[in-house]
């Protein structure tokens, strides 16, 4: 990536600017205009995963668009997606399910847009230290005495079983019922033969528990060590720092990375409403350009920036979790068990494998899960899949941002997906723990191939 310098070239385009609508029309390389709004609030929940924001912020990349941000953290996930929907926020790191599930209609109905995808992977469940000496006599070992990674949930189902010869239940926490932490939990539990439970909302069921073995709650993220310490939970999955700071404080044990459960699997969004993106669309573009740099910086030179994102990260206002703890999975490793530190480079990717870019068929695989497990409550068609996705994931804004980008000599064409040919749908993904190749442009056959789930008309 070249670099030149952008206080001259931003002031440059202040007095040059032109009034554009490079939103909603052919992609363009004119230049973007003035922004309409200038001061903006975003929001975010404390986890890792929200560096894009802090460091758009701290590198002065919002600054460079002439772009005056204010970053304030939520308390939880609905807080946080209500704040945007009623205008208190002008936009906020999501979790990808909340855009999808909020243009269905499926919670608060609004519509909302994608016109960046923040991060893949970063994921992890963690159970209790007694759960995880209950499962040992199940988990596999290596040579060297150690559990053998990726561990199936087979390893839990008999102390489940246990739990329920006992007729206690047992319970895990996750950070939101569409959230991505939501359906890897779920999807882990069913590839080892347990049922995580069925949404029933056309009967007024939001629970998530019919059929269940395994009951799950919503914890907000921050507070799941403290939880699982309380034993309200038995294990949880979240985001980071929060499996790492369950082996700080010697709690609990991670047992599973979501880098395990689908190789590269797409995370979080950052979430605008539609009103939003249609009222400021040269603001809306230049939101993403400090993005797309701000996660290009995250991965510069094989991670060699993230020591310094681990400072800005730690501090209060931002994620607030101690250094060492941050540092263990943000600069390329992970820790099990307390001392089984192990090597995992990709457990956080903001630019690499176009991470950034809205793939359509990220958001197909969101509303298959949505599907599967009953909130979507009736068989939808592939086409269907196709045109809600499109709704929600806006590549089209995220081109003009990123060929602003190359235009200015700040990035090449090699750092993109080939916008001419991108139909917006990855090839078949095969790197699924249980072997399942997902194809979005076929959601049906994806969930047809499913041992446990809903499928084709069945309604509950």
């Amino acid at each position: 990536m070249k670099r030149v310098s952008l206080s001259k070239r931003h002031a440059f385009k202040l007095i040059a600017a032109t009034v554009t609508s490079v939103l909603f029309s052919a992609p363009s390389l004119a230049e973007i205009g003035y922004p309409e709004k200038d001061e903006l609030k975003f929001g975010f929940i404390k986890l890792t995963d929200m560096a894009p924001l802090a460091i758009a912020y701290e590198n002065g990349y919002f600054e460079d668009e002439g772009l005056y941000v204010q970053l304030e953290a939520q308390a939880n996930w609905k807080v946080l997606l209500d704040g945007v929907i009623d205008g208190q926020l002008d936009g906020a790191h999501m979790l990808a399910g909340q855009p999808l599930a909020a243009t269905i209609g499926y919670g608060t109905e609004a519509e909302i847009i994608t016109p960046f995808s923040m991060d893949l992977n970063g994921n992890a469940i963690t159970v209790s230290n007694k759960v995880w000496s209950e499962m040992t006599p199940y988990v596999p070992t290596g040579d060297d005495g150690k559990p053998v990674h990726p561990i199936s949930a087979s390893s839990l189902k008999p102390v489940v079983d246990a739990y329920a010869d006992d007729g206690k239940p047992f319970k895990m926490g996750m950070v939101f019922p569409v959230s991505t932490h939501n359906y890897e939990l779920r999807y882990w539990l069913a590839a080892g033969g347990l049922h995580p439970g069925y949404y029933a909302p056309h009967k007024g069921d939001t629970s998530g528990t019919v059929d269940a073995d395994v009951l799950l709650s919503v914890t907000p993220p921050p507070q799941m060590p403290a939880t699982l310490e309380a034993g309200t939970i038995f294990g949880y999955c979240v985001g980071e720092p929060w499996n790492q700071q369950a082996v700080f404080k010697g709690i609990g044990v991670p047992v599973i990375t979501d880098y395990e459960i689908w190789k590269n699997n797409p995370e979080k969004v950052f979430g605008i409403t539609k009103t939003f993106a249609e009222k400021y669309p040269n603001t809306t573009v230049r939101i993403v350009k400090a993005l797309i740099r701000a996660a290009y910086w995250l991965d510069e030179n094989n991670n060699a920036n993230r020591t310094e994102a681990v400072r800005i990260l730690s501090q209060s206002n931002y994620v607030g979790a101690d250094f060492d703890v941050i540092a263990n999975s943000m600069t390329g490793t992970f820790e099990y068990e307390k001392g089984d530190r192990r090597e995992v480079p990709d457990f956080n990717v903001f630019f690499r494998y176009h991470a950034t870019y809205p793939y359509y068929s990220d958001a197909v695989w969101y509303l298959t899960q949505m599907r599967r497990w009953g909130q979507i409550s009736e068989g939808k068609s592939d086409a269907w899949y196709d045109e809600t996705a499109k709704r929600v994931y806006r590549p089209d804004i995220y081109r003009v941002a990123a060929e602003e980008l190359i235009n200015e000599g700040l990035f090449t064409g090699d750092d993109f997906p080939t916008f001419d040919s991108e139909t917006g749908y990855r090839p078949p993904q095969d790197d699924f723990l249980d072997g399942v190749v997902f194809d979005g442009s076929k959601p049906n056959d994806y969930l047809e191939a499913m041992a446990i789930g809903l499928k084709g008309d069945t309604v509950l």
